[in-house]
């Protein structure tokens, strides 16, 4: 998360209302995004996430950044607060600002501070970084061929049909690997269907379990060392990456953008119903202007109805509910659903809040 050098230096770059060069002519914000019952300052605690302290003081998460005259970099680079930071409400403009912990130097002064690449506390997190964690450096979504050159596992332990935690296969087109290197076990999972297209976005990539190479070769030696599902000759391996922690601030999309959920990860069927802290597959991505960090209002879909006489109506799309997009991909993005009124189903709709 921060680049060594001799000592690493996070810049922390909040200005004073009208004092951002970025966000010069900003419009001020509106007095309704403050909650009524907004402290007037927080101390930031281990375990506090970006999303949880913006509801300290506004219902309006994806507005957090005017609250700090944030502009587009500082968005999307907010290693900004650490626990002992102390967030401070001007009731008078709106406006957030914020002050070092205790002997972190003048708590009024808002310039870059210096911080030891030792330090024990890091910059906390946009969302629960322990729901989306497994889902930052797995491949969620893969194109029809994307696994064909991938290792192979060709043959399991005691020429079992299927194979589980604790058990050794043999794997073909392994690079040569250092000793008990990781690795990633995936089968190609269901087709993302754009409903408005009919187009396959891609394919999910099921996860199956993690390994550890024991001996390198054509085929090389794995060992499993966890399992979800039952494994078997076919299955693919990638290696395993390092999860970054996302630290995006909560934002809307510059631009009006509307898609639909087109998967709940882990549920079964085309109705599937999940609540809050579901992950889902949304049918735009990069290509339609989303990043990480964007926040999207969810919708009801809009269906007919038959009323007295026959007649047919149709019922408008009702919000009841906002997702945090964490992982992009060229056509699909995945969210975290933060906050809900009724349950979550598939084909519904999300959209610029």
């Amino acid at each position: 998360m921060f680049k060594q050098l001799g000592k690493s230096i996070t810049a922390l770059v909040f200005a004073f209302a009208g004092l951002t060069a970025g966000t010069a002519g900003a419009a001020p914000p509106k007095p309704a995004m403050v909650k009524a019952d907004a402290p007037d300052s927080y101390t930031v605690v281990k375990g506090d996430t970006l999303w949880g302290i913006a509801g300290r003081f506004t219902n309006s998460p994806w507005r957090w950044p005017e609250l700090w005259d944030l502009n587009k970099e500082q968005i999307k680079n907010p290693h900004l607060i650490y626990p002992g930071d102390v967030i401070r409400l001007d009731r008078l403009t709106g406006r957030l600002s914020i002050a070092g912990a205790a002997g972190r130097g003048d708590p009024n002064r808002l310039s870059p501070r210096v911080r030891d690449e030792g330090a024990t506390d890091k910059a906390i997190p946009s969302i629960p970084a322990s729901v989306i964690e497994p889902f930052l450096s797995r491949p969620l979504v893969v194109e029809p061929d994307g696994l064909d050159k991938a290792p192979t596992i060709v043959a399991t332990e005691d020429n079992r049909v299927v194979i589980s935690a604790g058990n050794r296969a043999y794997v073909s087109g392994m690079a040569e690997g250092k000793p008990d290197s990781g690795w990633y076990i995936y089968r190609q999972g269901k087709a993302l269907v754009d409903p408005d297209t009919e187009q396959t976005l891609g394919f999910e990539a099921m996860y199956l379990g993690t390994a550890r190479q024991l001996r390198a070769g054509d085929p090389a030696t794995v060992e499993l060392t966890s399992s979800t599902e039952e494994v078997g000759r076919g299955d693919k391996l990638i290696p395993i990456g390092k999860p970054e922690v996302i630290t995006y601030a909560p934002h809307a999309p510059a631009t009006f953008v509307k898609g639909r959920i087109i998967s709940i990860y882990g549920a079964r069927g085309r109705l599937a119903e999940e609540g809050q802290a579901a992950i889902v597959a949304l049918n735009r991505g990069a290509s339609d202007g989303l990043e990480v960090g964007h926040v999207l209002a969810l919708h009801t879909q809009s269906s007919a109805v038959k009323v007295a006489g026959g007649d047919t109506l149709q019922t408008p799309e009702e919000r009841y509910g906002l997702v945090f997009v964490f992982r992009v991909f060229e056509r699909v993005s995945y969210a975290l659903v933060m906050k809900i009124s009724r349950p979550v189903n598939n084909l519904d709709i999300v959209q610029t809040p």
